[in-house]
């Protein structure tokens, strides 16, 4: 995407992220990878839901700022480790939707089968180790995992969601905290009827087809 639409898109999640209550005053940070060496992301400091595009910073792969009168996010190594490590990554959101944030307070990963949609769209959510934000340790607790998990949550921190675009990354993290709110009252019901090995399979294997059919689509429409 262009840097034009890179900052349109920013600033329109932001506000979704604000007005959803995913995230408070000058919480979560959200990103896009406009090419090999350029990431466009939101400052340091600022109220996502009331930023403009002129607030957006871009920075090189090692996090120093190319563009921009904002100061750069302390937590933007944790979304350059995620591009370098992920190359089919375009876009980052981090937020603390208060359910899934409550599992990650608890140190309770959202990890059981107990809604279909939720196998087919996340597969599992599991929960990185705490580490202070802002810190190399945050990245490296977050690294084994972000490869095979496109929504992670972080324990007493919160939630990250990645996808080749930015809607996709936002919504992520939507059913990220819907399947919390889910999980929730299943446990407060006092009764979790969790997918057999065999169904999870079978959900599995749709959402690697439906992947599969989504990239085969992207790739003709680069030619």
């Amino acid at each position: 995407m262009t840097a034009y639409e890179g900052r349109q898109e920013i600033v329109r999640v932001g506000k979704l992220l604000h007005d959803k209550g995913f995230i408070a005053a000058t919480d979560g940070n959200v990103s896009v990878r406009l090419d090999g060496n350029r990431v466009l992301a939101t400052p340091t400091c600022m109220c996502k839901g009331m930023m403009t595009a002129e607030d957006l910073v871009t920075v090189d792969m090692q996090g120093r700022r190319l563009e921009g009168f904002r100061e750069v996010s302390s937590e933007i190594g944790m979304h350059l480790m995620i591009y370098r490590r992920c190359p089919d990554t375009a876009a980052i959101v981090h937020a603390h939707p208060p359910t899934a944030t409550g599992f990650a307070a608890a140190g309770m990963a959202l990890d059981q089968a107990l809604v279909s949609e939720i196998v087919i769209a996340l597969g599992e959510v599991p929960l990185a180790e705490y580490a202070t934000p802002g810190t190399p340790e945050l990245v490296d607790s977050l690294e084994p995992l972000v490869c095979d998990h496109n929504a992670i949550l972080m324990a007493n921190h919160g939630v990250v969601t990645h996808a080749d675009d930015l809607l996709t990354a936002y919504m992520r993290m939507e059913t990220v905290e819907h399947f919390a709110k889910i999980a929730l009252t299943a446990h407060m019901l006092g009764k979790q009827q969790v997918l057999s090995p065999e169904r999870v399979a079978q959900l599995t294997e749709i959402r690697k087809k439906i992947e599969g059919a989504k990239m085969s689509s992207m790739r003709k429409q680069e030619f």
